[in-house]
């Protein structure tokens, strides 16, 4: 297989050109949205489909979304250990590759036990996806580029669940057939990232192999403030994702179809937060945090007190889904500043918090919302982001 052009000398050795970089962005944009708009967050989109087809009740349901977020914890620390092992190409094909099989169990899936598997299967290649493309971009990507490169891969959570849920809407019934097309897109990108993602294996001196695989010191100074920060992310963004459609639809009476739209909406206007990268270059990351944090939060409040109104739930959809994936994008430039010789280390710690935030935070909401009220569980959440967007990188 041979490997993406480089650039001249004078860009620097080991660089990719520009048409490389266009090919590992393009590559590392549609690996994510598989991952995570079809592989992970698609469930939710089809959990009422599943119950019945399965005879599920509320409390398994739940437990196999909570099984798809400890999935992706284990993988991610397992991808965070062998991406300077064997390189960016080699682990984002396997995160392919577990996406595909995971889809394609689901499809098949006769059984409740083999669909809880599919899921747990599926969800977790999102965190085996996340640190070798950021981990390429970071070996083989000029500086000026690099930003841009890896928050334009990052929104690619934005275009998956955007894709994801036309395809809900137009299959309803026939969910099988929308699982085996979520399968072989994620075959199709994985053939693509196989061939556009540089290798960047350990015989890099900067990676070292297995003696490099964790970074050296484990928690470098300012990695305290990265954790907070992504924890809090992470708690205040869990009432959304996790109760987001329930809200509308328990709380506003909104239709199954209004609420499944603002589910799009949210995933569209996800892909906005592919700017981050030019707006961290002019404001920082510090002032960028504090003004999408707050976004977040006034996203969160509003739909809280208005979750009848479909404009105005989709007007919060949208700027939730941009702040979301602007605020994964923060973090994911922000770990690998932090963590430069190792820069899955950097992500692979940020978005492993921020999973364990929401797995946190869903239940914490959901106790809340019964005792409550959800719009006071939503007023919580986004109280919790309100003091967030003061945890920010030291000048």
């Amino acid at each position: 297989m041979s490997q993406p052009a480089m650039e001249t000398e004078a860009d620097g050795p080991g660089l990719l050109s520009r048409g490389g970089v266009l090919r590992l962005t393009g590559a590392g944009l549609s690996l994510i949205a598989v991952c995570y708009g079809l592989a992970r967050f698609a469930y939710g989109l089809f959990v009422p489909v599943f119950r019945a087809e399965f005879d599920l009740d509320a409390g398994t349901a739940g437990a196999i979304a909570s099984g798809s977020y400890a999935a992706y914890c284990a993988a991610i620390v397992v991808s965070t250990v062998l991406t300077p092992c064997f390189g960016g190409r080699a682990v984002a094909v396997a995160a392919g590759v577990v996406a595909t099989a995971g889809t394609l169990m689901i499809a098949v899936a006769p059984s409740s036990p083999v669909l809880a598997a599919g899921v747990l299967l599926a969800g977790s290649s999102t965190g085996v996806a996340s640190p070798p493309v950021a981990h390429a971009v970071a070996r083989t990507v000029a500086t000026a580029r690099r930003n841009r490169a890896q928050t334009i891969i990052n929104a690619g959570t934005g275009l998956g669940v955007a894709i994801a849920g036309p395809i809900a809407l137009l299959t309803h019934e026939h969910w099988r057939a929308a699982w085996l097309v979520f399968s072989g897109l994620c075959a199709l990108v994985t053939i693509w990232t196989a061939l556009s993602v540089p290798a960047a294996s350990a015989r890099d001196p900067r990676t070292d192999g297995l003696r490099r695989a964790l970074p050296r010191p484990a928690l470098p100074r300012g990695s305290g403030r990265m954790v907070a920060a992504a924890a809090a992310m992470g708690v205040s963004s869990a009432a959304v994702w996790t109760f987001g459609r329930d809200i509308l639809v328990a709380e506003g009476r909104m239709s199954e179809q209004s609420s499944t739209i603002a589910w799009i909406v949210l995933g569209a206007f996800g892909i906005a937060g592919a700017a981050t990268g030019d707006l961290a270059g002019r404001w920082g990351i510090a002032r960028s945090w504090t003004a999408i944090m707050l976004t977040l939060a006034a996203a969160t409040a509003l739909i809280a007190v208005a979750p009848g109104s479909v404009p105005t739930a989709w007007a919060a959809a949208a700027v939730f889904g941009a702040a979301y994936i602007g605020l994964t994008g923060l973090l994911l430039i922000w770990g690998t500043r932090l963590y430069s010789e190792t820069p899955a280390a950097g992500v692979g710690l940020a978005f492993l918090v921020i999973a364990l935030g929401q797995a946190g935070g869903a239940p914490a909401i959901g106790a809340l919302a019964e005792a409550a009220g959800a719009p006071v569980a939503f007023l919580a959440a986004a109280l919790v982001a309100v003091v967030g967007c003061f945890v920010r990188p030291r000048p």
